[in-house]
């Protein structure tokens, strides 16, 4: 249950949960897809009747609502938009002590109006810190509402072929070869015990550190789906066995993320 409101307080607002889509606006325009087929109109009508903003990245988010307020005018200028960041995942290791005001980026919705959450692609809260403060609306009382929109892991499992019935998103392995050798054995016998699929990414100047590190280190019955600029122009699913992207002269894009998804044999 959320928190009670006190008496004659203001009903909530919702928190909505925007889909972006899945270009980052980095590729040129021969890449980006016509926004229509990507995000639902539905998607598009809310993002452009919203007013205030929790954002990871205020610049793409600024763009993406250019390129909405083409389809659907924005019901205020661009630049009256209430547009808070969230804040940065701290890198290096270990659990920081989480000192953000989470409540305080809500107080828009506690006092009646509603707020868009919003990624750099895909779904917020899906491998982004957003789900922080989703977790935070609960425990406000503000009512939560995802809308639809393009995830990179889950078309990326449906295109692979590789076990959708059971499957674990890792997120991001050590980019030390010594350390990430470890941990993707570690994860090749839990796939192989329990036939699931993992799925990793990478920054995408990293894939091929990433695809090397995978070739070196599975086993050549794995099953390896690449899964690189889904939704843009050029992109591609392709799954073989270790053994068989081996014998192949596989070279990725350092400019468009990619998933990597593998089951054990």
């Amino acid at each position: 249950m959320g928190a009670d409101l006190p008496s004659g307080a203001k009903s909530p607002g919702r928190l909505y949960l925007v889909p972006n889509t899945l270009d980052l606006g980095t590729f040129g325009d021969a890449a980006v897809p016509d926004l229509q087929e990507v995000l639902p109109l539905g998607a598009l009508r809310v993002a452009a009747g919203l007013s205030h903003w929790v954002v990871e990245n205020a610049r793409s988010a600024r763009a993406l609502l250019k390129r909405i307020n083409a389809v659907v005018p924005l019901a205020q200028p661009l630049q009256s938009l209430s547009m808070t960041e969230l804040p940065r995942p701290v890198k290096g290791g270990g659990k920081p002590v989480d000192k953000t005001p989470w409540r305080e980026l809500l107080s828009p919705a506690l006092a009646g109006h509603d707020i868009g959450l919003l990624s750099e692609a895909g779904l917020p809260a899906v491998a982004d810190p957003g789900a922080r403060l989703v977790l935070e609306a609960h425990a406000c009382g503000v009512p939560v509402w995802p809308l639809s929109g393009p995830s990179s892991l889950i078309l990326a499992v449906a295109a692979s072929g590789l076990n959708g019935q059971s499957f674990a998103f890792v997120g991001y392995l050590p980019t030390d070869s010594a350390t990430r050798a470890v941990k993707l054995r570690e994860l090749e016998a839990h796939s192989r015990r329990l036939q699931q699929t993992q799925l990793l990414i990478e920054t995408p100047y990293r894939n091929a550190a990433l695809l090397d590190g995978l070739l070196a280190t599975l086993a050549p019955q794995t099953w390896l789906n690449i899964s690189c600029g889904l939704t843009l122009a050029g992109g591609f699913s392709q799954t073989r066995r270790i053994a068989q992207w081996r014998e192949s002269d596989t070279r990725l894009p350092a400019d468009r993320p990619a998933v990597f998804s593998f089951l054990a044999g």
